[in-house]
């Protein structure tokens, strides 16, 4: 069973893990709008990585608990789940910008 200590611990690991995918992300779209859409399409393969190491931690702990463990929930948890879950909608918004820059792109050469 994972003390309370180690659950924030966890948390503050899929914090970082959230932080450095919504970097990739943030680098994505500005990628895109330059019309480097490649470099884009990579920054998002960076952020994926980073995001199922953010996942990868989680599931121990969802092992744990579905094995039975009484696990604390703490403010720092709450915040790691948070912050996962908004960089993965953010991960969604970057691939439609950088298909609409794209698209965008291709119509100016025309």
């Amino acid at each position: 069973m994972a003390t309370k200590e180690e659950i924030s611990l966890i948390g503050f690991a899929i914090v970082a893990y959230a932080g450095d995918a919504k970097t990739c992300l943030f680098q994505a779209m500005d990628s895109a709008r330059l019309g480097k859409i490649e470099e884009a399409r990579s920054y998002v393969e960076e952020a994926n990585q980073a995001i199922v190491d953010a996942h990868n931690e989680q599931t121990n702990l969802l092992s744990q608990e579905a094995g039975g463990a009484d696990l604390d929930v703490t403010f720092i948890m709450v915040h790691a789940q948070d912050s996962l879950m908004t960089t993965m909608l953010l991960k969604d918004q970057a691939e439609y910008f950088i298909d609409m820059y794209e698209r965008l792109n291709q119509l100016e050469k025309n």
